[in-house]
């Protein structure tokens, strides 16, 4: 596999992981969903879900399995994120190392292929997520409303690099059209 397909998203949504449907879910054939969780599902420093995650998650839940997958170490932060939410979770995954995701998949019981891989990183959860053959799926980061800039130079740095490699890092329309 070359890299640009190494970081070439199955998926790339407009928005958060809010957006993120049922509808988009059951139309990819996902019985599954891997979570990362800084910034694809919480702000950086924040340490509890919000009102509007509770929801998003209440909703998939209906649908699919979630799991978190963190590169963060903090149980104390991660945790209460995931007990609040009433999920499974893996700390230090070190994305893009596939142990930790290849845990959460063992535990859903669900063949790779039917389980999206869901982050706002191009090389940690895109990239975990493609060496493993899941869905990827890329989100927009969600920023704490107090954050006075929305730039991310890392992240804005791998999608240079994504696309001089060849891959398209292009928002595609989150609405679902039949075949």
């Amino acid at each position: 596999m070359t890299w640009n397909k190494f970081l070439q998203p199955n998926l790339i949504l407009d928005g958060s992981v809010l957006n993120l449907t049922p509808e988009i879910i059951q139309h990819y054939g996902l019985k599954g969903l891997v979570l990362d969780v800084d910034e694809t599902l919480v702000p950086i420093r924040v340490g509890a879900a919000s009102p509007e995650l509770k929801d998003w998650v209440e909703q998939m839940r209906i649908c699919t399995s979630l799991c978190l997958v963190s590169n963060n170490l903090s149980e104390a932060r991660i945790g209460s994120i995931a007990r609040s939410l009433n999920l499974p979770y893996y700390l230090g995954a070190a994305k893009p190392s596939r142990r930790k995701i290849r845990s959460a998949l063992q535990a859903m019981d669900l063949p790779v292929h039917q389980v999206g891989m869901v982050g706002d990183r191009l090389f940690t959860d895109v990239l975990a997520g493609n060496r493993l053959g899941m869905f990827t799926i890329l989100v927009e980061p969600i920023i704490h409303p107090d954050a006075a800039l929305r730039s991310h130079p890392i992240r804005n740095f791998e999608v240079w690099f994504s696309e001089i490699l060849g891959a398209s890092i292009i928002s595609q329309d989150t609405k679902i059209h039949k075949d």
